[in-house]
């Protein structure tokens, strides 16, 4: 199972700046292993989505070409302190991960 996401949402008036580090690999699957000269296969994000206060704010599609570990940024009007942050990812090899905070 992948580790954690870090997950941060800061109000600011009435908007919520949430911060999501997603740990995962992202690997390509057009990178060699220099030891054995084989591709690593590809194993990458594929979608993510974010809930705020049980409404759905973001989905979004990912591809290979984002970095490994990727760190997603963004505004949402209309927040309230308290208000809870679910975020949900899936892969290309099927792995899900769900996390969940609250905005400070």
């Amino acid at each position: 199972m992948a580790s954690p996401m870090k997950i941060r949402a800061q109000l600011k008036g009435d908007i919520a700046e949430i911060k999501i580090l997603m740990a995962h690999p992202m690997e390509t699957g057009q990178r060699k292993d220099p030891k054995t000269n084989q591709f690593f296969p590809a194993h990458f994000i594929q979608h993510f989505s974010v809930e705020l206060g049980g409404k759905v704010v973001v989905q979004s599609q990912v591809g290979a070409s984002v970095s490994t570990n990727p760190v997603f940024g963004f505004k949402v009007k209309g927040a309230k302190a308290g208000d809870k942050v679910v975020v949900k990812w899936q892969d290309n090899k099927g792995e899900s991960r769900t996390d969940e905070a609250a905005v400070a």
